[in-house]
């Protein structure tokens, strides 16, 4: 593929410190326009790979292009046109967030004008207009994450690398941090983020990449991924108990494998993708078993990871 089609290229790319190998040849190219989410447990190599990406730190070996510049060898152009969250954002608390996105928007060499326009369009995306003016050093940790994903938006980048842009958030910090993460769906952008939390991958990405050791263990569609072990299972929660009758229809429904329920909540693994669900949930919300929520389990992307990191041993 081009670099118009994937506009992050990482081939045989490897990272060694002393006789520890944190990268180990890793091949890995990102569709242009996917939010892909990068898994992996602890020392897997996604930090590394994602500070190799930003020249935070040097390859030992291998290649790592953005929109077809390779970052190994001409870091400077190939960050042009790339926004970054890597690590914990530092900032000048003694600045207002107008006041950080136009020094930024400087020290990157953008016009005056085009610093004031961009800057009230990102605050607004980033939900901090109202505090515009005040000091950073006011500010939550949660407030200055958005902050900072405001920073990686500013001049209109095609590609957004985050490394685990929710750790250490408190749980509304959390929710307000993916609220922007969803948004940035919408738009004309090239996203690679890496997470531990399955969750938050399970619900903002469309590509899943999994590394463990260093090296490359699957990656694809969000949908194939959880397609692995066979079936999808579904959460629906009730607001009644449901009928022996109708819990005896809902396992004699067409691709059903097996269903269960406890007080209120029912859970029902499908066999088949993206289709057989979406008849799945026509043919429930036709049963007026008093359904208010219906959801993916989570479990579903654990149970693939889970077997996949323990192959990988």
């Amino acid at each position: 593929m081009t670099s118009n089609d994937c506009p992050i290229e990482i081939s045989g790319l490897t990272k060694t410190y002393g006789a520890f190998t944190a990268v180990d040849g890793l091949d890995l190219s990102i569709k242009k326009n996917s939010f892909t989410g990068l898994l992996g447990p602890n020392g897997a190599g996604k930090s590394t790979t994602l500070k190799i990406l930003t020249n935070l730190i040097r390859a030992s070996s291998g290649s790592a292009h953005l929109n077809g510049v390779d970052v190994t060898k001409d870091p400077k152009n190939a960050l042009i046109g790339v926004g970054t969250v890597v690590e914990t954002p530092e900032f000048y608390l003694y600045l207002t967030p107008r006041e950080s996105l136009e020094y930024l928007g400087k020290i990157i060499g953008m016009t005056s004008e085009s610093i004031s326009a961009q800057t009230e369009e990102i605050l607004e995306k980033v939900k901090m207009t109202e505090w515009a003016d005040k000091r950073l050093g006011t500010f939550s940790k949660g407030m200055r994450q958005r902050i900072a994903l405001g920073q990686a938006l500013l001049d209109d980048p095609s590609i957004i690398i985050l490394d685990e842009p929710t750790s250490g958030l408190d749980p509304r910090g959390m929710a307000e941090t993916r609220e922007i993460l969803k948004n940035l769906k919408t738009g004309n952008l090239t996203v690679l983020m890496s997470s531990h939390m399955l969750y938050e991958v399970s619900d903002l990405c469309d590509r899943v990449a999994m590394i463990n050791h260093g090296k490359l263990l699957v990656h694809d569609d969000m949908s194939k991924i959880l397609d692995m072990n066979g079936a999808r299972s579904i959460k629906i929660k009730l607001i009644r108990n449901i009928t022996d009758d109708a819990f005896d229809a809902i396992g004699k429904l067409k691709n059903v494998i097996e269903a269960s329920h406890v007080g209120m909540d029912l859970e029902v693994s499908i066999e088949g993708g993206n289709e057989n669900q979406a008849v799945f949930l026509n043919e429930i919300s036709q049963m007026n078993i008093g359904a208010y929520s219906l959801a993916e389990n989570e479990n579903s992307l654990e149970a693939t990871y889970l077997s996949l990191i323990k192959e990988s041993r």
